[in-house]
């Protein structure tokens, strides 16, 4: 019997190593994304904590100095939030893009797959047209050899 073989096989074993990769590139992504909103609400927190100290320091007795401190710690980390922002909103992109190009990956792949079936299905159909061909042959044959044995008698 005949052993169906995918000529394109090695486009398809390479579709699969890119699409591991872009994988790989996505979940990098996503985890730098994690990351940075880890920092992002660290710092929030932190700002949320220096906001209630300045509160704190409005009350009872008020020591001007430790106030501006505490003032000009909350305008750090608004300009430190600020920045940490913009940092999300680049690893946002960036997992859009990988997740993007993860799609197009596997679309590609998909692709590829479908037709290494479609080829084994013609594989199916040539190989069974081949097989009928041969018990047509072998029938006609058998039963024109009967007939000639018949006819020489």
């Amino acid at each position: 019997m005949a052993k169906f073989q995918y000529r394109m096989q090695n486009i398809l074993d390479v579709k699969l190593k890119i699409e591991s990769q872009a994988k790989i590139a996505y979940g990098i992504a996503n985890a730098k994304l994690e990351e940075e909103q880890m920092k992002l609400q660290k710092l929030i927190i932190r700002r949320a904590g220096y906001e209630q100290q300045a509160k704190e320091l409005m009350m009872g007795n008020i020591d001007i100095q430790e106030v501006r401190n505490c003032r000009k710690a909350i305008d750090t980390m608004k300009s430190l939030i600020r920045t940490q922002m913009m940092q999300v909103h680049v690893a946002e992109k960036n997992l859009e893009a990988a997740r993007k190009r993860l799609n197009d990956v596997m679309v590609e792949r998909k692709t590829h797959e479908k037709l290494k079936e479609k080829a084994f299905e013609t594989f199916k159909q040539e190989l069974q047209y081949a097989e009928n061909k041969e018990i047509d042959e072998l029938v006609s044959y058998t039963y024109h050899g009967k007939e000639n044995a018949d006819e020489s008698r």
